[in-house]
């Protein structure tokens, strides 16, 4: 058996631990690979490897883009050309979005008469500001006893300052991660289709788009939950991932580190050359 996490988030994204804090996590759980996927974002994946390779963790370049769906749907990308134009271009694209949508976010909010302003939610990010960022503010401010009522009051599709934003298809999101030589994956499935019998028409989309693999262990996933998924994957000949989807703070709940079978991943395809 191994501990491997393909799935985590620092303060580049919505996580509440820098790359480096979530690397000292990671080697006292006994993680052996491990890859940082920021929503939108790849600017602390330099680092994040740097110290794995220092650490002697095999590191691997991730990215969680968020798609346009009727409900949750995010694709993970792996071991992808971090130069790569086209996928910085979108990747400015989605930041532009995030800005222009915060914006009116917060006049949302004002509207709604709390005390609050973009540059108080900046203080908690360490590139552009998101919807978990608005919700550390209004808990830390007392307007919400939780950050779960931050989004169901407020933040949520359908809440009183939600506001939405413009996202890629998930084809074009797989397209993306493949152009730029990575492997693509659907993140945390349940969240798409909470009835897996829902899934095989999505993931037959993404396979004919370039789908790679298929998130199979996350959290939240019941014994009955992950055998089905491998069914699902080895059905669509999808290879099964793991992550913990660990953000830190409010989902305290969650660690570091996900215990697989030694065959789970096709390992020297996924961290070779790292």
């Amino acid at each position: 058996m191994l501990k491997i996490d393909l799935h985590f988030h620092s303060t580049f994204s919505d996580g509440f631990f820098s790359p480096a804090e979530l690397v000292q996590r990671l080697k006292a759980c006994k993680v052996i690979v491990a890859g940082l996927t920021d929503h939108d974002t790849i600017d602390g994946v330099g680092e994040f490897l740097a110290l794995c390779r220092k650490a002697s963790i095999k590191g691997v370049a991730g990215v969680e883009l968020s798609a346009s769906y009727m409900g949750v749907l995010h694709i993970l990308g792996y071991r992808f050309d971090t130069a790569n134009s086209g996928l910085l271009s979108a990747l400015e694209k989605n930041r532009n979005a995030r800005e222009a949508r915060n914006i009116l976010i917060f006049e949302k909010l004002r509207e709604l008469g709390f005390d609050v302003r973009l540059e108080e939610a900046a203080a908690y990010a360490n590139g552009v500001v998101g919807r978990p960022h608005i919700a550390r503010l209004l808990w830390n401010k007392g307007y919400v006893s939780n950050l779960k009522t931050a989004f169901d009051k407020y933040l949520k599709r359908g809440a009183a300052a939600y506001v939405p934003r413009l996202l890629l298809q998930p084809e074009e999101c797989v397209g993306l991660i493949r152009e730029a030589g990575g492997l693509p994956v659907l993140a945390h499935p349940r969240q798409t289709t909470p009835d897996l019998d829902d899934l095989p028409p999505v993931l037959r989309k993404l396979k004919d788009a370039g789908l790679w693999g298929l998130e199979c262990r996350s959290q939240g996933n019941s014994p009955s939950d992950v055998y089905r998924l491998l069914e699902i994957a080895a059905n669509f000949e999808l290879f099964p991932t793991a992550g913990s989807d660990f953000h830190g703070g409010g989902h305290a709940n969650v660690a570091v580190g996900v215990i697989v079978e030694e065959d789970t991943l096709p390992w020297g395809r996924l961290c070779g050359g790292l």
